[in-house]
Formats: C-alpha cells, sequence, structure tokens
C-alpha cells in the first residue's frame, strides 16, 4: 500500500519562490540565492522588484567588499534570481515562501491562488508571526503542506528562523524546511502555532511593558533604553527596538497575542495606538518614540522631549569617604569600585572577621585585573591601601555617603537604616541598594528621610555600568544631585526612575522571565529551544532559562511575588513551575540543580 502524500518525504527544495519583496522578503531571497537556491521574487509592484534587486545587488557588493562573498560567488548569487509579478511564476517553486503584509486577507487569497498554481507536492509557507498558521493552512487546498518560517530581520545576518507546525501540517514537510534552514546556515527552531511563537511572543510582552513604563511617564525613552542596555547587555533599549521593528507592526503583533491569550501584558499600551494612528511608526517614518534624520534612517536627532544640556540647578555635597554595609559579593564589589574612583572606603560587617574576609575578596578580584593587564600592582596597591575594614557601624561617623548593601529582606535594611540615622553625621547621604523593596520604607525608619535614596548597582558591580538612582517622594534634590555626581566620577551610568517595585531593569526583566517558564510549564517549547531562540532571535546575551540558573530560582520568585504584589496583575504571578523547582531546593548554579543540572563548585 502506498504510503499517504503527507507522509511521503520530500525532494530537496532547490526552486523557492519568495511572495513579496519588501525588506524581509529581499534579505529571505539574498539567503537563499547566497545558499544555491534558485530563486523566483515575486511582488505586486513591479518598481518594489526592481528595488529587490538593486537592494541585493548592494548588499552582496558589500558582503564581497568585507570578504564574506567573493566577486564569482557574488555574481552565481545574482544569476539564480529572477523577479515577476505574477503569482504564476511559482509554479514550478519546491517552496514557496509568502512574506505580505500581515493581513489574513491578504495571505489568504495568495495561498488560495498558489493552490491552483504549483504542483501537489510543493511546500507553502507563511513568514508570519502574528497569524495563526493554522487558520491560514485550513483555508488552503493542501493544509498538510502549509506551515510557518519566520526568519528575523535583518534575515541575512539573523541565524534563528522558527519553524512553525499546526496541527495539519505533515512531519515531511516540517522535516524538509528545517534541513533547508540548516542548509541555509541557520538555527531552526520547532514551535507550535500560537501567535508571536517562541522569540516574538516572548520579546513583544516585554516591549509593550516597556512602552506603558515610558506612557505612564515613570521613566525617560533614554533612560529605559540604555538601563536594559547596560543592565541586561541587550544590543538595543526596547523603545529603540520598537521603532526598528515598526510601531504598528509591534500594534499588530500584541493584538494578536493578547486576542489568544487574554493576558493584559500583552494588551498593546495605548501609546502603540496612538503613534501608529498618527503616523509615527518609527524608523520607517521617520518618526516614532524617536526622532530620525529621515524616514529609514537610523540617526536619532533631538526633539522636544530630548534630554538638555542645561545649567544644572542643584548641585550635590561633597563627597570623599563612603562607608559600605555588607560582606557579601555586591558589597565587596561596591567597594572595589568606590576605592577605584579614589574614595576613602570603610567598609563595615557585623563583624571585623567578616570585614577582613570581604576586604580580602577584593584583593583577590584586583589581583585577576592586574593578571589580565587591566589594571597596574601601584594601581591595585592604592585601591585595597583605600579600603579600611571595619567590624561596626560606628565607623562610619565620618563618611559623606553611606552604601547599605546587606540582605534582601525588609526588616534588616530597616533595622540597619535605624543605626546608620544615629551614626552618621547630619548631610550624610545613606543609599540602599536594593533591586526590589521600597527605598521609601528605608527612609521612614530615618529621622532624616531626605537624605535616603536608591543606588542600585548591578552584579558584578566593577563590570556593570548602571546604576538605578531610585528617588522616593521624600528625597531631597541635593541627595539625588549627589548620587548622580557621584556616578560620573565612579564612570558609571545613571538613570532615575520612581520608587516602585523592579525600578527599571527588574520589572521589564523578570515578567519575561517568568513567560518563559510557562512557555516550557504548557510543553509549548522546550528550554534549549526558548534559549536559543532568544539568543538568536532576539539578541539577548543569555536564554532566560541560563539566566535564571545564573541569578538563582530564588531570587527570581522573590522579584516576581514583589511584582505581582506590587502591581496586582495576574500576569505577573509567578509560573507554579518556578515555585515548585524552589520548593524542592533547585536554586540553580548555587544548588547544583536549578532548570538544569549544574557542577557544584
Amino acid at each position: 500500500m502506498a504510503a499517504p502524500l503527507s507522509d511521503t518525504p520530500l525532494s530537496p527544495l532547490r526552486t523557492v519562490a519568495v511572495v513579496g519583496l519588501g525588506t524581509m522578503g529581499t534579505g529571505i531571497a539574498e539567503v537563499l540565492a547566497t545558499a544555491g537556491r534558485d530563486v523566483v521574487g515575486i511582488d505586486i509592484s513591479e518598481a518594489q522588484a526592481v528595488r529587490a534587486v538593486a537592494a541585493l545587488e548592494s548588499s552582496t557588493a558589500r558582503a564581497v567588499a568585507r570578504g564574506r562573498l567573493t566577486e564569482d560567488e557574488r555574481a552565481e548569487a545574482l544569476a539564480r534570481l529572477r523577479t515577476a509579478t505574477d503569482l504564476r511564476a511559482a509554479a514550478d517553486a519546491d517552496l514557496v515562501i509568502e512574506v505580505a503584509p500581515e493581513s489574513y486577507e491578504v495571505k489568504q487569497r495568495i495561498f488560495r491562488e498558489l493552490d491552483g498554481i504549483v504542483r501537489p507536492d510543493t511546500v507553502l509557507a507563511t513568514g508570519t508571526n502574528a497569524l495563526s498558521v493554522t487558520r491560514l493552512a485550513a483555508d488552503s487546498a493542501r493544509p498538510e503542506r502549509v506551515l510557518g518560517m519566520h526568519f528575523f530581520n535583518p534575515a541575512p545576518a539573523m541565524r534563528l528562523v522558527e519553524v512553525v507546525s499546526s496541527v495539519l501540517t505533515s512531519p515531511a514537510a516540517v522535516t524538509a524546511v528545517t534541513n533547508l534552514a540548516l542548509d541555509l546556515g541557520k538555527e531552526p527552531v520547532a514551535v507550535g502555532d500560537r501567535p508571536g511563537f517562541v522569540a516574538d511572543g516572548l520579546l513583544f510582552g516585554y516591549l509593550n511593558q516597556a512602552a506603558a513604563m515610558y506612557e505612564s511617564h515613570y521613566a525617560t525613552r533614554e533612560d529605559i533604553d540604555a538601563a536594559m542596555r547596560l543592565g541586561c547587555g541587550l544590543p538595543m533599549g526596547p523603545l529603540a527596538l520598537l521603532d526598528l521593528i515598526g510601531v504598528d507592526t509591534a500594534r499588530t503583533v500584541l493584538e494578536a497575542m493578547y486576542a489568544a491569550s487574554h493576558d493584559r501584558l500583552h494588551a498593546p499600551a495605548p501609546i502603540l495606538r496612538q503613534l501608529s494612528e498618527a503616523g509615527l511608526t518609527g524608523r520607517k517614518a521617520g518618526r516614532g518614540f524617536y526622532t530620525y534624520e529621515a524616514p529609514g534612517s537610523a540617526t536619532v536627532v533631538p526633539d522636544a522631549v530630548s534630554p538638555r544640556e542645561t545649567e544644572v540647578v542643584v548641585r550635590g555635597r561633597t563627597v570623599r569617604t563612603v562607608g559600605v554595609a555588607g560582606s557579601g559579593t555586591m558589597a565587596s564589589g561596591i567597594a572595589e569600585v568606590f576605592a577605584k574612583a579614589g574614595y576613602e572606603v570603610v567598609l563595615a560587617a557585623r563583624s571585623a572577621e567578616k570585614a577582613r574576609a570581604a576586604k580580602d575578596r577584593i584583593g583577590a578580584s584586583l589581583a585577576r585585573s592586574v593578571a589580565r593587564g587591566r589594571l597596574s600592582d601601584e594601581a591595585a596597591a592604592g585601591t585595597l591601601a583605600r579600603i579600611t575594614p571595619a567590624g561596626s557601624y560606628d565607623d562610619f561617623a565620618e563618611v559623606d555617603l553611606a552604601v547599605e548593601a546587606v540582605a534582601e529582606d525588609l526588616e534588616v535594611k530597616r533595622q540597619l537604616f535605624a543605626t546608620l540615622d544615629k551614626v552618621c553625621r547630619p548631610g550624610a547621604v545613606l543609599a540602599t541598594t536594593t533591586s526590589s523593596l521600597p527605598v521609601v520604607a528605608c527612609a521612614r525608619a530615618t529621622s532624616r528621610p531626605g537624605d535616603v535614596i536608591g543606588m542600585h548597582f548591578f552584579n558584578p558591580a566593577p563590570a556593570m555600568k548602571l546604576v538605578e538612582v531610585v528617588r522616593t517622594v521624600l528625597t531631597e534634590d541635593e541627595a539625588h544631585a549627589t548620587v548622580r555626581e557621584v556616578c560620573a566620577t565612579l564612570r558609571k551610568h545613571p538613570v532615575d526612575c520612581g520608587d516602585r517595585a523592579g525600578f527599571i531593569v527588574n520589572a521589564l526583566l523578570f515578567p519575561y522571565l517568568n513567560n518563559a517558564v510557562k512557555m516550557v510549564q504548557e510543553h509549548y517549547a522546550s528550554m534549549d529551544d526558548i534559549d536559543t531562540a532568544m539568543k538568536l532571535g532576539g539578541g539577548y546575551p543569555m536564554g532566560p532559562f541560563e539566566l535564571l540558573d545564573v541569578v538563582g530560582l530564588d531570587v527570581s520568585l522573590a522579584i516576581e511575588k514583589v511584582l505581582h504584589r506590587e502591581f496586582r496583575d495576574p500576569g505577573l504571578a509567578p509560573a507554579p513551575l518556578l515555585e515548585h523547582l524552589v520548593a524542592a531546593g533547585c536554586l540553580g548554579r548555587k544548588s547544583g540543580r536549578g532548570f538544569r543540572e549544574h557542577a557544584r563548585r
């Protein structure tokens, strides 16, 4: 008995038609042609087809100039591409990749026409990242041959391809497209059919929250973007990325995600509608969250909301001596940062022994910097000499700035601030490094709440450039100015934010991590595929599960509980899988097991 058509192995996909020659379609055509495939580029606009060929000629010329292609390889690639304005040009294609506008009506019309043109064994792929592949497949005469093939922009540079199968897709079609992606030098990730798939499903929720954060005037667009670049190592900030993607595109994707999930985190922030309807759709329009030199330009120009280099109205207080309270990794790192910048540092802990151990840790860190050629022996010795270990906070009597870096426990911090209030001289600024607790609660434990502020360093403090400067409603301008000026001398980048849970970075980062856990919990995708998708598709330095194991699952859970308690949003409730792992003692690298197994240190 003959095998069903849907199970019959498909021949290699040698001839590929690309329908829609915008930026993405042109990029996909380039990837295919340079990898030896015969490509038919189809667009209803002849002018657009001409522009696509010109773009391909320019792109391949740059590749030759950079040594990525030879002249002969370029000529062969260009010869493999032909363009047309009629879908009938796809008649001999083994695979058709549709990258038309994100509209069911447009895409369904294309698929219906292709049904009467291509061979029975031709695979039809949609490049959508927002619409239902299943719905498109069900409307086709060959649903078993329809799947999603989601490239990322720019297609020649981005390695990730999400291969999206519906309940109707044949295994043979999935295998054929997966093998093609591998032949193209891409990293295929198999995902199911739901709006956003893996990478965009996680990315767009985060982008939406960033847009809402900006809309609420919680922080400036520049500070939000700088915080996520410097605090998380991302290649772009979320608002700049929204401008690159297109505000209208982001709104469309989020609408589709919300229709499927009914999660408030996916309900498009009103500002996305306002910008879209005003035609301020990002770089392509010359204006979105930022203003650009010209439509299509990447060069940001000043506008009405750009920070102004104006005369400073309030000057900070003089800071020469700094007290650092704590003996852990963060306290040691912060003390090292201040001492390197020339400040005299008193490093105080609950005992003289703990304080000396913390100074020894700093000495080891400085020795590593010397060994790597980043610091001279003299500079390291001078830095260490400026640090005085102390077993009592009484030694903070003459410091100009006290920085608390003790356990993330509100009662512990309140008790410490009550002590600092008694021992520190009048006028000293008192700062907490909390990442999630209310700064004002620390301030209210003192008789001088105007001198209390958040100064949230990131770990490891000597390497990370970001400091979130957190004002409460009671913080005085002079205390705020002092911390901003100190950050400048430390060569750190300060971002201003208000006193609410998570500040900027954690308020955007941890819901994204929580949503990744939910994906695994729902058996939508594997941890490995999710990590791969976010590194290759989103440019993240680490995948969410790698990062969770590094941060610590207990720490992550605590932060997510704080966010959920503050904002009362059901979408922020910690994923049960995360709670189960923490209850089981699986805390990440530090315990030897988290989402993955780790060698104990």
